[in-house]
């Protein structure tokens, strides 16, 4: 009789289990870190900013590796970006590829320029923009061009990892400016 319940109460956990009822892996199932992101584009474009790139730096955290941009010019808000895993970045203008080290490549393209009304640099504009050595999710990023009034960047992750995108609205009277912010988690 008891063989019979041990093989009964088996076949009822399985039945249970392919029905949804239970699941035995639920604690595996929680999202890393809390985080709630994904690794689809994230487009914001409402309206044209009249606003100049100004700083790029990363930061470690916890559980993501963060990127910011600061954006300075005539408002206290920026809201114009585009970014998303693409298979290769292209320079703006020319087309020419922009090759990043990782295993993956979102391109960043804000809606604002990086270099003044006199055409001079605000930023510097190179294939290693900020030194990103040790971090767990980055492995580069590289400017990919200025043109026709938006920003081009190249910032090689390890791997196709959640994201999200934010902006910060600056302080007026201040040399708080508005960011655009970028986190990578450091897995799913």
């Amino acid at each position: 009789m008891t063989r019979y319940r041990s093989r009964l109460l088996v076949l009822t956990v399985a039945a249970l289990a392919t029905l949804g009822v239970i699941s035995p892996a639920s604690a595996a199932t929680q999202p890393y870190c809390g985080i709630t992101w994904g690794s689809g584009a994230e487009v914001n474009d409402p309206r044209e900013d009249t606003e100049v790139v100004n700083d790029v730096r990363a930061g470690r955290h916890a559980c993501f590796d963060r990127l910011v941009f600061d954006v300075g010019g005539q408002d206290t808000r920026f809201s114009t970006y585009n970014v998303r895993y693409v298979p290769l970045v292209h320079q703006d203008g020319s087309g020419f590829p922009v090759p990043v080290r990782g295993g993956a490549v979102l391109q960043v393209i804000l809606g604002a320029p990086a270099h003044d009304q006199y055409g001079n640099s605000t930023v510097p504009t190179s294939s290693e923009m900020v030194d990103v050595a040790g971090f767990r999710t980055f492995r580069q990023v590289a400017f990919a061009g200025d043109f026709e009034g938006q920003t081009t960047w190249a910032l090689g992750v390890r791997a196709r990892l959640p994201f999200r995108v934010f902006t910060l609205t600056g302080t007026p009277q201040s040399d708080d400016t508005p960011r655009l912010v970028i986190d990578v988690a450091h897995r799913w």
